[in-house]
């Protein structure tokens, strides 16, 4: 059974996000619900993908303790039995889905990092010869590894509006400081460099992802939300990767193309079929399997 929305009276609802739920917990915690809906374009589709929000949430999971030695993150814990009574009792609705986490105050700027020109970057880059107003050099082809790992920022959206891609040096107005501004840029490239090798051994590339960041009470850059999904990431089968066209991928880059090939506005929600549905259920647990070499069960 898909879980589109968490219901949970006895929680206070802060938001819902395009694919999360967040709950305050206390005055110091907060609860994330993976829920199973999925978005594209900046879309919440109408129907969800069953299970779709455990398989992110495991996902997280093992790559907040892969990259702890880089940079401290969120998690109190995802053990259901430790969580406090007034959420035990949605242990339907929540458990292999959520995460107890500790309040931040989130910094307002998506830490986008990428490793290869695909996507809206490749499309600037084709205009303009630049990513985020970087520039690269001439003659990249779709798909190719970048001379070298890029931080790209964007601002955060509200639900329905899209992300908009800025200059990095644009990101220190925006969360305070130049220092802070380059802890993130180091941290999130340390943090992408870390997670890539990693996948490369397990025949995934990892050609773009975003990054989250908060600031816990004594200031310190702390990674929040999730991390480094296929709903956050673009993942290639390394076996089948050929740089001058798009690639095969572990994410929603299904759905994706399915809405691209039906002419889809990006505007309103749609019923999906049943076949993309299962495809991109099926892309993100092979992911899960070859990241981690478990199966996971749903």
């Amino acid at each position: 059974m898909a879980l589109l929305n968490s219901d949970c009276p006895d929680l206070k609802l802060i938001a819902r996000g395009k694919v999360r739920d967040l709950y305050e917990v206390d005055e110091k915690s907060l609860l994330f619900v993976a829920t199973d809906r999925i978005s594209a374009f900046d879309v919440i589709m109408k129907n969800a993908i069953a299970g779709k929000g455990k398989v992110l949430t495991q996902v997280s999971l093992f790559w907040f303790d892969l990259l702890k030695d880089v940079i401290p993150n969120h998690l109190i814990t995802d053990d259901f039995d430790k969580m406090p009574a007034n959420v035990q009792k949605y242990r339907d609705q929540l458990d292999g889905r959520s995460i107890l986490v500790k309040k931040m105050r989130v910094l307002p700027v998506e830490a986008i990092v990428r490793g290869y020109i695909t996507g809206s970057g490749w499309a600037e880059y084709k205009k303009k010869g630049t990513v985020c107003d970087i520039e690269l050099p001439k003659g990249l082809v779709e798909s190719q590894k970048l001379p070298t790992v890029l931080f790209t920022p964007s601002t955060k959206a509200e639900i329905g509006d899209h992300d908009e891609n800025i200059h990095p040096s644009k990101v220190a107005e925006i969360v305070g400081s130049q220092e802070l501004a380059d802890q993130m840029a180091k941290t999130a490239i340390e943090l992408y460099t870390k997670a890539s090798e990693y996948a490369a051994k397990k025949g995934i590339i990892i050609a773009d992802t975003k990054f989250e960041f908060g600031l816990d009470e004594n200031n310190n850059l702390t990674l929040v939300d999730e991390v480094l999904t296929p709903d956050s990431s673009r993942f290639w089968p390394a076996d089948k990767y050929e740089a001058g066209r798009g690639q095969e991928s572990f994410d929603k880059q299904i759905l994706r193309n399915y809405l691209e090939s039906i002419g889809f506005d990006k505007k309103t929600s749609i019923e999906l079929p049943a076949d993309v549905v299962s495809n991109t259920l099926d892309k993100y647990k092979e992911a899960y399997h070859m990241l981690t070499g478990q199966e996971i069960s749903l």
